[in-house]
């Protein structure tokens, strides 16, 4: 079955979509490919990027490498998320800026619908499943509570940095722009985008690959073999994360990081507790729009079944 014009369209508002959750320290771009029905695709298209494309394309010619590489999706994907970085993203954080409560509670509603609708993906729930999801819940939640670490100035340390945030942006559950701010490099990568600093962005960006190729594979090992466990552990981990983004939140220690606050440590609170206008009428709303989006979302993916194996390009 071969994608038309309309579907790569529809790839690319996916990737919009990816775009803007990734700015969002908390909301994982992965979260917001398994809600829209492209996760299992993006993580096996991811894995298979290899040395036998050369192969098939001195064999085969372009056209055969093409649609082992599934390039046409992978374009549109990316170009949606380019689109994002320049223009939805600004807007995403100017929200967060200016109506923290009400945006951070439509993000709360999305995530946790997205618990829903990773779980309901199981068809059988069992004891070792349900302990598996606690799991996971345990060890996002713990993660959203650490301390962040003291960035090191060293190449290895980027190299890391590029390949653990990256993992954690196909991830679903915990955002790339966290996982930075835990181990200290937020600032450092950040100050050496701004200067265009050619070495760390190289070592960032050559850790990103390095741990994109390997955890893709991993992942789509899961997803073949154990894909009820694999889900299971998801549908945990972005419960557990759902802490990260509780919209009323009390900061313990924050630093200004190119002209922005960038919170370092803050702790959930109840709406009673919030020191202001805990606008509790605006964030349900807000929560419930986030959670009917997901349906929206999960209805218009029913109409657009398409597997892996069908996966073709133009």
């Amino acid at each position: 079955m071969k994608r038309n014009l309309k579907s790569y369209i529809t790839i690319s508002l996916k990737g919009l979509a990816m775009g803007a959750a990734d700015v969002v320290p908390g909301v994982s771009g992965g979260t917001i490919a398994f809600i829209t029905g492209i996760y299992e695709e993006l993580v096996t298209t991811i894995a298979n990027v290899d040395i036998s494309l050369f192969k098939t394309w001195r064999q085969n010619g372009f056209a055969a490498m093409w649609a082992h590489l599934n390039g046409g999706f992978i374009i549109a994907l990316l170009t949606g998320i380019f689109i994002s970085i320049f223009t939805v993203m600004q807007l995403t954080n100017y929200l967060l800026d200016t109506y923290p409560i009400v945006v951070w509670s439509f993000f709360f509603g999305l995530v946790g619908a997205s618990v829903w609708y990773v779980g309901k993906q199981i068809e059988k729930w069992n004891p070792k499943l349900i302990g598996v999801t606690i799991l996971g819940f345990i060890v996002a939640f713990g993660i959203t509570k650490l301390t962040p670490a003291q960035g090191i100035d060293h190449p290895l340390y980027f190299l890391m940095c590029g390949a653990i945030a990256v993992c954690a942006m196909i991830l679903p559950g915990i955002s790339g722009a966290f996982i930075l701010v835990l181990l200290g490099g937020y600032k450092s990568i950040s100050a050496a985008v701004s200067e265009f600093n050619i070495q760390v962005i190289g070592l960032v960006s050559l850790g990103a690959v390095i741990g994109l190729l390997s955890f893709s594979r991993i992942l789509k090992w899961l997803f073949t073999n154990f894909k009820s466990l694999t889900l299971s552990v998801l549908t945990g981990f972005i419960a557990g994360s759902l802490n990260k983004i509780w919209p009323w939140k009390e900061v313990i220690n924050s630093e200004i990081i190119k002209g922005k606050v960038v919170i370092l440590k803050e702790v959930s609170i109840l709406p009673t507790q919030f020191d202001g206008d805990p606008k509790l009428v605006y964030a349900c709303i807000a929560a419930i729009l986030g959670f009917l989006l997901i349906l929206l979302l999960e209805k218009i993916a029913k109409k657009q079944p398409l597997s892996n194996a069908e996966h073709k390009d133009i």
